[in-house]
């Protein structure tokens, strides 16, 4: 059930965060350490994506910590070892930030290297309260500042946007402001517990079906704006009706390696970088500076976490109505959720996927 190639790799150049998210998933004490990835973990990651036969490139995600507080000159080396793929359009950069240290030398870097970027903003600043910089001060007005200079730059940019049970209620709020904000596209992601976030208040299933409804209602309405959870509901809907509902009953995982500073591999979800389990050897499959990523992934399904994963994955698909939309979840959610991965449903799954499902069904009358 796992993809022989990967579509993308995730990379964390630094452990160091600017901001002190209140639902961030990460340990502070990783947060607020600069540990940055050496030379070496990029060349031998590029290394390993050299040797693959894809047909499509390879999306290489810079992801933190926050990417940015990297310094620019070691970042751009760490992209320099890429370069002789992205030449021959064999990868393309792909940067998740907060945009708050988005400057004009940041646009050019970004341009030079023709990154795709990706803004983590929750809303306007009524919305974002949960995004504190080490003194408690909101970051709102820097992250539109850095958003300001894309704008300028005229670079093309998309949002994840974390709902909250405070902002869950406000649904016309929040897709306002992401219609003038000027994104490409939204991801709205419905608050997890996961990782250090495991206190938060719980978000009332109600609330999440009235929110993707009301989502829907624009939509419908003729509101202009992109949004990733429609588009894939939407586009999975219009396979069904054209008789190419295979290709998601057949559909792979893909494993979504992600590289941590010190070239350590963990797969399935980049959440579990860095999560401590003795059991599970931290879900360390490798690291690239000893062996090549695609030698590596070669482990992945003989590998007890993933075994399991893929064993709750087959349960999903033997008892769930929602599975060849859904996929069987993400392997992260199961862990922190409930602490094993062969479990069927959770919260991620009620609110990403049933209530989407259902909010548009009762729309349609279904």
């Amino acid at each position: 059930m796992i993809a022989p190639h990967f579509h993308s790799v995730i990379l964390q150049p630094t452990t160091l965060c600017n901001l002190n998210c209140s639902y961030c998933y990460l340990p502070v004490h990783e947060r607020k350490t600069r540990t940055e990835m050496p030379i070496e973990v990029a060349q031998a990651l590029a290394a390993g994506i050299d040797t693959q036969n894809m047909s499509e490139a390879v999306d290489v995600v810079w992801h933190g910590g926050e990417p940015l507080t990297t310094r620019r000159k070691h970042f751009r080396d760490l992209v320099e070892a890429f370069e002789p793929l992205r030449r021959e359009s064999r990868i393309r950069h792909c940067v998740q930030t907060n945009a708050t240290l988005i400057d004009d030398a940041w646009c050019d870097f970004f341009t030079q290297y023709d990154f795709r970027v990706g803004v983590s903003i929750d809303g306007p600043a009524a919305a974002n309260l949960s995004r504190v910089d080490w003194s408690n001060r909101p970051a709102s007005s820097r992250v539109e500042r850095g958003i300001s200079h894309l704008r300028a730059h005229g670079i093309d940019f998309t949002a994840i946007c974390v709902v909250t049970a405070q902002t869950i209620t406000h649904p016309h709020t929040l897709l306002d402001f992401f219609e003038g904000l000027g994104a490409k596209s939204v991801g709205f992601n419905i608050e997890e517990l996961e990782g250090a976030n495991d206190t938060r208040q719980h978000i009332d299933p109600a609330h999440v079906r009235r929110f993707w409804h009301t989502m829907f209602d624009r939509i419908d309405n003729g509101s202009t704006l992109r949004v990733r959870e429609a588009d894939r509901l939407l586009g999975y809907l219009a396979d069904v009706r054209s008789g190419r509902k295979d290709r998601w009953e057949t559909a792979l995982l893909d494993p979504i390696p992600t590289i941590g500073t010190n070239g350590d591999v963990v797969v399935l979800s980049p959440e579990l970088l860095g999560v401590k389990n003795a059991h599970y050897d931290d879900f360390v499959l490798g690291n690239v500076l000893s062996e090549q990523l695609p030698t590596i992934l070669t482990r992945a399904p003989h590998t007890t976490y993933v075994r399991e994963h893929l064993d709750g994955v087959h349960q999903c698909r033997r008892t769930c109505e929602f599975f060849t939309f859904c996929q069987g979840g993400q392997a992260s959610n199961k862990y922190f959720e409930t602490g094993r991965f062969t479990t069927t449903e959770t919260t991620y799954c009620r609110n990403a996927k049933q209530e989407l499902v259902r909010a548009l069904g009762e729309k349609m009358g279904v």
